[in-house]
């Protein structure tokens, strides 16, 4: 049973990359015809329907005294600060140069479980980890420059203070999802989010008088399967693996992100970025490489 637990959540985890790798395209399309607020707002809003919709399904909830401040910060972290700091950075640099500080996650991760949740890394993952950090950074590299980086160097600044965001998101969760399911904890940043980012939309810029179908499908997407579809299925792939191992996906997120910018954007892909994209796989198979069980996770208290 832990094998097949394992594996569901190894198909998960690989099913929100891809989902979150599409979502770069999703926002700038969506960016072009909707002030950056009122896309986060418009995708918090559908995800929250979907969840009031589904409510049924809810999981287990199993609140203890104090999870109030983990359940605060869980949200805080992401959508709220991560979604802010993730928009200031596509505003000001190229999707694939975000994707290279994306790379940077998993290391953030993998420290960050080692000093609050105990868990040991090995060298294997770590050398798995390191592989394909490089990988992501020489895909980014690859990349033809982006015309619409006014200010890469400020964006990536942004970006990778979103990565330190998504690195507390991904400690916390860890923390309550022995005690939340996937659907309480994933609902519960969609509804603080909708409620967090309406009254910001709303003081910074004007709703545009009308939106393009295509626009308006973006921000539909961005809601109902990637905010509900994607860290949906991140959720139960880090409650069933270590935070330090669930985190070595994020380096399949600029893959996926090229990949999907072939299949939708026409570009084409360099002999070095298949390379590339090669060097990233191979270094997320050899983080997940393990000769022994992990050790058990500890708590932040």
């Amino acid at each position: 049973m832990a094998v097949q637990n394992r594996g569901m959540a190894i198909g998960c985890l690989i099913i929100a990359m891809a989902l979150w790798g599409s979502s770069f395209i999703a926002l700038k399309l969506a960016f072009g015809e909707l002030p950056p607020l009122w896309v986060i707002f418009g995708r918090m809003a559908f995800g929250s329907l979907v969840f009031l919709l589904a409510w049924r399904w809810r999981g287990r909830l199993d609140y203890r005294p104090g999870d109030w401040k983990y359940l605060i910060g869980l949200a805080a972290c992401e959508p709220c600060l991560y979604f802010i700091f993730e928009a200031l950075a596509l505003q000001r640099t190229s999707a694939s140069q975000a994707g290279m500080i994306t790379a940077l996650l998993p290391l953030l991760v993998a420290m960050g479980a080692f000093l609050f949740l105990r868990e040991r890394v090995s060298r294997t993952t770590l050398a798995g980890f390191l592989l394909a950090v490089v990988g992501a950074v020489w895909l980014s590299l690859a990349g033809e420059v982006d015309d619409h980086a006014p200010a890469p160097l400020l964006g990536n600044f942004f970006e990778f203070l979103a990565m330190l965001c998504a690195t507390g998101y991904t400690l916390l969760l860890k923390h309550l999802s022995t005690r939340y399911s996937a659907f309480m904890l994933t609902a519960m940043q969609a509804f603080i989010g909708a409620l967090f980012f309406l009254p910001l939309a709303a003081l910074t810029e004007p709703m545009p008088a009308s939106i393009s179908p295509l626009g308006l499908g973006a921000v539909f997407y961005l809601g109902v399967v990637v905010t509900v579809g994607a860290y949906g299925l991140y959720n139960f792939g880090v409650s069933h693996l270590p935070a330090s191992q669930a985190s070595g996906f994020i380096n399949l997120i600029p893959v996926f992100t090229l990949i999907f910018a072939v299949l939708l954007l026409g570009e084409s892909l360099t002999l070095v970025q298949m390379l590339a994209v090669a060097l990233v796989f191979a270094g997320v198979g050899l983080s997940q490489w393990r000769s022994a069980p992990p050790a058990p996770a500890g708590i932040l208290d």
